[in-house]
Order: structure tokens, then sequence, then C-alpha cells
């Protein structure tokens, strides 16, 4: 079976008028996304942020679960935010992977957004069964990944659709049902 990774990806990402921005970093978004991804089994967790400040504040979360009081206040959630590393950007955390692995991973977006040449959940799911390569999966936060993004994509996951017409569920929901749906016991 294929490894999966993950990427919260903050930029570039698009604000609801399509204008490319920088979303902030959340603290929940960290703990609950790492989370699903232990329980997963996702190899690794990345959180990609260009704001120097904002990945030393993430650095302090995750060092306080690491080895201050949270690391022994609750051990599952140190577990979990052992996967996860920072980096900058969609490029530098390729290149991690790829140092880690050895090769190029093979690179799934997502949107809430439907479009043409989407994979089903039921499709990547198989061929994470029948391949061996790396895949990360990118998740974008705001209003999803902006266009030069998703333009890298190797595949091209279709969106969660639920029954009613509103479609803007959080990233850590959404990461939660995909990881799911793609790994969960069937």
């Amino acid at each position: 079976m294929a490894d999966l990774y993950l990427v919260l990806l903050h930029h570039p990402t698009v604000d609801k008028n399509g204008a490319i921005v920088t979303t902030a970093l959340t603290n929940m978004d960290i703990h609950d996304i790492a989370r699903s991804a232990r329980t997963f089994g996702v190899k690794r967790f990345y959180v990609a942020h260009p704001v120097k400040a904002l990945r030393v504040l993430a650095a302090k979360i995750m060092e306080h679960w690491d080895t201050g009081y949270g690391s022994t206040y609750n051990v599952t959630r140190k577990d979990a935010l052992s996967l996860v590393a920072l980096e900058q950007d969609l490029d530098s955390t390729i290149l991690s992977l790829e140092l880690e692995t050895g090769m190029r991973p093979r690179l799934v977006m997502t949107s809430a957004r439907s479009g043409s040449e989407r994979t089903t959940f039921a499709d990547l799911r198989q061929q994470l069964s029948e391949r061996s390569d790396p895949h990360l999966l990118v998740l974008g936060t705001g209003w999803g990944l902006s266009p030069e993004v998703t333009a890298r994509a190797d595949v091209f996951l279709e969106p969660i659709r639920g029954v009613a017409d509103y479609n803007h569920l959080s990233v850590r929901s959404a990461a939660a049902i995909i990881l799911d749906r793609l790994r969960g016991s069937r």
C-alpha cells in the first residue's frame, strides 16, 4: 500500500472573491488534523505556512504537547502531534518528503468545488492499495487552493458532497472525512 502524507497549505490560497491570500494558522487545525492523521495511518502531517512567526507559533504549540505540561496531561495528543512537521510552502514540503522517502510524491489535490476529471474516493482508495509510491494529500485553507497549486495535481480528488446545497466544511472536518474514505476499514 502506498504511504499517505498530508499537507495543510496556507499559501497560495484564495479568498471568497478569488484573490490570492495567505490564511491564518489555527491551533485546532493542527491538533485535530494530527489526530485524524494518526488514526488513519498517515506517515507525516505537514503544516506549510510562509510566515516565519506563525511557524514559530506552531512550533510552540507542538512543544507544549511534546515536552511541556501537555506531554503528561494528554499522551495521545503527544503521539498524534509527533506526526507534524512544519514547512514553508508546497515545494519545501515536497523536498522534505523526497528526502524522507527517496521518491517524488504523487500530488493529490482537494477542493470543495466540482470540476472535470476528478478522481473518486473509491478510485483513489484502489490506487493507494495497488501503488507503492508516496502520495501527498494537499488540503487548502480559506476558500481553497489557488489555481497555480491545483494545476500541479497528479490526482484531483472529487469534493465531499453532503445532502444539502451548503458545502463549506472546516478543513479539519474535511480531512477526517477524506481520510476515512481513503483509509478507513470497510
